[in-house]
């Protein structure tokens, strides 16, 4: 079955996770029904500050609005079946571990989490306060799925891309997409 995937992109520094997930997705379009992009006004500048580029734009995926909730992801009857947020700040994932659906990013998380479906945080920040704790723990005992983006270097990987892919190939592993990755045991 083809998944129906909402891909979020929030203000926290990471871009290059964000760069390489789209990538990846677009890369397994036949197991893709259809994704939808959302991308806050903070994350365009960061990605533009630290990739230089705006190659968001370029992707064949639709973008909405931060504040468009007539997008379809918007309601349960739409029936995706996975939301990434890549990478996750701290302000977001606390507003969705509150219940707080103030903008089509939150809305869909919110959405995602009542009908007991797929939620992937991929959070990015260091060190973390309590606060944050308890707000992932909220998010986790709701259903969602911590998955910080502390890459893996047991395939020795070289370039910032290559690290960056170790975190990335875990996401989408746990969308249930097949792809060809590093597994541990295998052949280098």
């Amino acid at each position: 079955m083809k998944q129906k995937i909402v891909v979020a992109i929030t203000g926290a520094s990471g871009a290059i996770y964000a760069s390489i997930l789209l990538e990846k997705l677009q890369a397994l379009t036949q197991q893709i029904e259809e994704i939808g992009v959302v991308i806050s006004d903070n994350a365009r500048a960061v990605w533009k500050y630290e990739l230089g580029n705006e190659d968001y734009e370029k992707m064949s995926f639709k973008i909405y609005n931060k504040d468009d909730f007539f997008a379809p992801f918007a309601s349960g009857s739409a029936k995706y079946n996975t939301m990434i947020i890549c990478p996750c700040s701290m302000g977001t994932l606390g507003r969705i571990a509150s219940g707080i659906s103030n903008d089509l990013t939150t809305r869909a998380a919110d959405v995602i989490l009542k009908e007991r479906r797929k939620l992937i945080l991929v959070t990015r920040d260091s060190p973390l306060s309590l606060i944050h704790i308890n707000n992932m723990k909220n998010v986790t005992e709701a259903g969602g799925i911590i998955c910080p983006a502390s890459p893996s270097f047991y395939n020795k990987p070289t370039t910032p891309e290559e690290i960056a892919s170790t975190v990335i190939n875990r996401v989408i592993d746990l969308c249930g997409l097949e792809n060809d990755s590093y597994r541990w045991g295998g052949e280098n």
